[in-house]
């Protein structure tokens, strides 16, 4: 299964110019953990960094810094690490744990943005896998119950 068909595709994005607080407040209304730092050009958007809720406490308020006079590019993780959306589920948990990161986003064959894929959609998928693994062995046993009693 290639990432493209699990990754969200409704991704919250910003600019480096967008300010920290401004980031934030988008997380809260959105309820998610992350933003995508986008170059917007001639309708293409290409991602060029990511903000976590982490990055703001550990880069701005822990360091006591005012987030709104920060800009998300001053704090934004520097070494982007993102995923082509053909790829395959294995080969990608593979490069994010080599990356060491819990969020991708997913980009297109021109680099264009097309989803982000986060931890937990891998886990949500894998428990699916898993339970109908389970579901498999509870079926052989009833058969087996029922064609040799």
């Amino acid at each position: 299964m290639a990432i493209g068909e699990i990754c969200n595709r409704e991704v919250v994005v910003v600019t480096r110019e967008t300010s920290v607080t401004e980031a934030a407040q988008l997380m809260r209304q959105h309820h998610v953990g992350d933003v995508v730092v986008v170059m917007e050009e001639g309708g293409r958007r290409t991602p060029v960094g990511i903000l976590t809720d982490r990055d703001i406490v550990v880069e701005a308020v822990a360091a006591g810094l005012d987030p709104a006079a920060l800009s998300v590019g001053e704090i934004m993780a520097p070494d982007l690490a993102t995923v082509q959306e053909d790829t395959g589920v294995f080969e990608a948990i593979r490069y994010m744990r080599d990356r060491g990161v819990r969020r991708m986003p997913v980009v297109g064959k021109g680099g264009d943005l097309i989803g982000i894929l986060a931890l937990d959609d891998l886990i949500d998928l894998l428990a699916e896998e898993l339970g109908a693994l389970a579901r498999l062995i509870a079926r052989e046993r009833n058969k087996e119950a029922r064609l040799r009693p």
